[in-house]
């Protein structure tokens, strides 16, 4: 495992978006019905393919954000074809308010997690072969509760789950699985583990709003699983589970975040397991800095995960289980 801390002395010079990318939406016969995806092809020939989910606390965003169009339009500046999934929302919850309670009704896991399992799949698989990628160059990634969708995707995908294996071919040890696991800044694990004292410092000056206690956590997460006790399944939160097989995994957390502990010890766990991992914190960001293209900390993210995308030397290899 490979750890580094993002300086303002970073040299990465900013990805521009690239004003030649085709952008076109289409819609997937999903899992759970009609699934759009935002499909970004740069104007030359794709060195690699990224299948994305943004964040939003699984209850908010769109692919209009700058998390998911900026990003896109960023990394297709650099060669890398992106699918950017529209995934079901599951119903807001106030999750900072004390006592917030989820409901139980509408969207909650597997839904999101299957729809991105399905949209990689669909990628890899061949659905979007006219985007020119690569076989084997298409990774899976996304931000914050998207980073937790992508993740948990890339266990069900290592594990050939349903229903992908009906709906999309082959997938699994034997099918399409990805390249690398690209995480900014995740959701890792039900319960918020505990943070460094260097992070608890930092977090301690964080506004209210900036700040993502624990209580407010479980909250968000038990409003994604739609009740408040433990998941039952390994692929809701990665964080904690066998992890043995996965791919490459690059992993950006924004520095005066709280939700950096979670990135740092899925990280660990990566690794313990005998997964090739970059950890990398983002210097001077808080949580959701790929939302803000006017920070610096915007562009120097979009060069890392650029570079990781299209630069053979910095990805592992994918080793056994």
């Amino acid at each position: 495992m490979t750890t580094t801390a993002g300086t303002t002395a970073d040299t990465a010079p900013p990805v521009p978006a690239d004003p030649d990318a085709a952008v076109a939406d289409r819609v997937l016969a999903g899992p759970h019905g009609d699934l759009r995806v935002r499909v970004y092809r740069p104007a030359g020939t794709p060195v690699a393919g990224l299948v994305w989910a943004h964040g939003g606390a699984f209850a908010h965003g769109d692919l209009d954000m700058p998390e998911a169009d900026g990003v896109a339009r960023g990394l297709a500046a650099a060669g890398v074809a992106v699918v950017s999934v529209e995934y079901r929302l599951v119903p807001a919850l106030d999750y900072r308010a004390a006592g917030a309670t989820p409901g139980t009704d509408g969207v909650r896991f597997p839904v999101p997690s299957e729809e991105v399992a399905f949209a990689f799949a669909w990628a890899a698989g061949g659905g979007a072969a006219d985007l020119g990628v690569p076989a084997g160059r298409w990774s899976l990634g996304g931000a914050s509760a998207g980073g937790d969708l992508a993740a948990g995707a890339s266990l069900r995908l290592r594990d050939g789950a349903a229903p992908l294996g009906t709906l999309s071919g082959a997938v699994g040890p034997d099918g399409v699985t990805p390249r690398s696991v690209v995480l900014a800044y995740p959701v890792t694990h039900q319960e918020l583990p505990s943070p460094s004292a260097e992070l608890a410092a930092k977090i301690a000056g964080l506004p209210p709003e900036k700040d993502f206690p624990p209580a407010a956590v479980r909250a968000m997460n038990g409003n994604y699983l739609g009740h408040d006790g433990p998941a039952t399944s390994p692929y809701a939160f990665p964080g904690g589970q066998d992890l043995r097989g996965l791919p490459p995994t690059l992993i950006v957390n924004s520095d005066l975040d709280a939700l950096r502990s979670g990135g740092e010890a899925y990280a660990a766990e990566l690794a313990a397991a005998g997964v090739d991992v970059f950890v990398t914190r983002e210097d001077g960001t808080t949580h959701g800095h790929l939302n803000r293209p006017a920070e610096p900390g915007f562009a120097r993210s979009l060069a890392r995960i650029a570079a990781w995308l299209t630069t053979d030397a910095l990805v592992g290899t994918a080793h056994e289980r």
